[in-house]
């Protein structure tokens, strides 16, 4: 049962990556310090109190940022492949009862390209939105984004089997949005 928490655990919170890159890790951080998660061997760090100094201090950072227009479609150049090693990164630390080798392949996969899935999709999201309002409307899917990822995190962490199960709904969901769909549309 521990193993299939802690996946449920990397997959929700790599997921939530592909909204915020460093919500998950915060909240992922405040759960160590209250002692609500348990991080694998190697990765205490992340409960400590200098890397609650640092997410927070980069969430704040991250959030502001999104509510620029245009800056906030600069940021997502470069959040895609944060986003992905910050999902790979959560989900290696709750793969722990895997062997290394597992651990990393299904981390990198799993976690770092469920994060770059949602975050593409969040992506194509706001330069539709920028095309279509000139970026004047980018600050509700940021918002939506925020919020999402907040709410993922958190419940992530609290009942993670229910999230686990979520998150694989919602990626679904966006592999068929962004990456199936568009070909469909095509071939008409």
């Amino acid at each position: 049962m521990d193993l299939a928490i802690g996946i449920c655990l990397g997959l929700g919170l790599a997921a939530s990556c592909g909204f915020r890159v460093f919500v998950p890790l915060l909240v992922t951080n405040i759960g160590s310090l209250l002692g609500w998660v348990k991080l694998s061997s190697g990765f205490e760090w992340m409960g400590s109190w200098p890397a609650f100094a640092v997410f927070l201090s980069a969430t704040i950072i991250e959030i502001g940022t999104y509510y620029i227009p245009w800056l906030d479609n600069a940021l997502d150049t470069i959040a895609i492949p944060l986003a992905t090693l910050a999902g790979t990164l959560l989900s290696v630390t709750f793969f722990a009862e895997l062997p290394p080798m597992i651990q990393w392949t299904l981390g990198i996969i799993v976690g770092g390209g469920s994060a770059a899935v949602i975050k593409t999709g969040a992506s194509m999201a706001r330069l539709k939105s920028s095309l279509f309002t000139a970026g004047w409307a980018n600050w509700i899917i940021a918002t939506f984004e925020h919020l999402a990822s907040i709410m993922m995190s958190i419940l992530t962490i609290v009942l993670p089997i229910l999230m686990g199960i979520f998150t694989v709904i919602v990626l679904v969901y966006f592999i068929y949005r962004v990456f199936l769909k568009p070909k469909e549309l095509t071939a008409r």
